[in-house]
């Protein structure tokens, strides 16, 4: 692999070798200048090479695949509906968000989106007679093949699109089952905000002769942001909801995207800053697809100013204008945390990050510390007036598997790491 550093942006578009049509399209869209990850992505995706890019959330990787593969597309024989690019996203909101694009961009291009959660009945429909796009999930990818509505042994082109969470707990093995039924000789495109062991794993036995982008963050840490400003405040467990609207009240913040661990705590919170006057809704894997879009839909729009959420809005949440998101629970790890606060501060404008850090919840504190290493830097600890911990700040052990609750592993933990050994032993192209 030969590390590609990050280089200026092409004047535009059509010096990356894109044709006129598409880089009217991506004009029309709002993108006039590459990024630094499109500016050597594009070529190389062009050109046929396995790539594998590392840059941060919000830096246009899915502009810098789904372009150049809609040009590859566009220049096959017409009438021919195999399925030849296939994009695997980890997330139905992801999946959908791709699907937005191939649309903005080439509305002409025939492209269907499979993802959980719908019937699967008008997805075997619009698969009948061949298509040469899809955008999926892994689970509902293998139930179509299940039903043998496609076949992926003629599939060209593999797009892992957040890599690091396909091989997070519960993906690993759909993964190693769709790679399974691809051709050996195909070309595959690894994007990821952040490479952990399982995607360097996996990278090293899918990809051939890979291009490496890593298109690291500017003065922040592996994958964060360079215009995310993060604050620390130290508040006590039962005064964080309280907080929260006091900082809604006094910042006139228009949409804050907050983040809690449970799905519970996702409902909660938001029917508590409802009784408080404001406009909430939650997010989280029990609702409906329905009620999923609906509350994104709600929160892009205006209509709500809080979206109360679970990890599932780690990944693929794109809010033009998002400005802030807070932690309302510190995530469990730092690749997490750096996945939420990249909601805000995307495509270059700048974004605000706050975190609670419990004063009277052992371990809150030096989780925090886990994750500032984590990342290279110290956000200074504040307290709000009128919201002072009651007691000094609790401190636990260091646990040195970086888990939140005590020094043993948690079964999460554990199964984190068979999910990181079932990929490394996935199987080999």
């Amino acid at each position: 692999m030969n590390p590609v550093p990050d280089t200026a942006a092409a004047d535009d578009f059509a010096a990356l070798g894109l044709r006129p049509a598409l880089v009217q399209a991506a004009a029309a869209a709002g993108w006039h200048t590459p990024t630094p990850v499109q500016t050597a992505a594009i070529p190389a995706v062009l050109a046929g090479r396995d790539l594998l890019a590392r840059a941060p959330t919000g830096a246009g990787k899915t502009a810098a695949f789904v372009l150049p593969l809609l040009q590859r597309l566009q220049q096959a024989p017409a009438g021919d509906r195999r399925l030849a690019v296939l994009v695997l996203a980890p997330t139905r909101e992801l999946a959908a968000q791709t699907a937005r694009v191939l649309r903005t961009l080439a509305p002409q291009q025939r492209a269907v989106l499979a993802v959980g959660g719908l019937s699967i009945n008008p997805q075997l429909l619009a698969l009948r007679g061949g298509v040469p796009l899809l955008v999926a999930t892994p689970g509902r990818l293998l139930d179509l093949v299940a039903h043998n509505a496609l076949r992926l042994d003629g599939v060209q082109c593999l797009v892992l699109d957040e890599a690091d969470r396909l091989l997070d707990l519960g993906f690993a093995d759909e993964v190693g089952r769709v790679l399974a039924l691809l051709p050996p000789q195909r070309q595959t495109l690894l994007f990821s905000a952040t490479l952990p062991d399982t995607v360097s794993a996996l990278a090293a036995g899918a990809l051939r002769d890979p291009l490496v982008v890593q298109a690291a963050a500017a003065g922040g840490g592996p994958g964060v942001g360079p215009d995310i400003t993060q604050r620390a405040i130290v508040v006590d467990s039962a005064r964080r909801t309280p907080l929260l609207r006091q900082l809604l009240r006094s910042a006139g913040w228009p949409r804050v995207l907050v983040f809690v661990a449970t799905q519970h705590a996702s409902e909660r919170v938001a029917d508590k800053l409802r009784q408080g006057g404001v406009p909430a809704a939650a997010l989280h894997g029990d609702l409906s697809t329905g009620r999923r879009a609906q509350a994104l839909a709600d929160f892009g729009t205006g209509a709500l100013q809080v979206l109360v959420a679970t990890d599932l809005a780690a990944r693929g949440i794109d809010v033009p204008q998002l400005g802030v998101v807070l932690n309302h629970d510190l995530p469990r790890s730092a690749v997490d945390h750096v996945h939420r606060i990249g909601r805000a501060g995307r495509a270059g404008a700048a974004g605000l990050a706050i975190s609670f850090v419990l004063a009277d919840a052992p371990g809150s504190e030096a989780h925090f510390r886990l994750i500032e290493k984590r990342q290279g830097l110290r956000v200074p600890r504040e307290t709000v007036p009128g919201f002072e911990p009651a007691a000094p700040v609790l401190l636990a052990p260091a646990d040195p598997h970086g888990g939140v609750k005590g020094r043993r592993k948690s079964k999460k933990d554990k199964l984190r790491e068979a999910a990181a050994l079932a990929a490394k032993a996935g199987p080999a192209r």
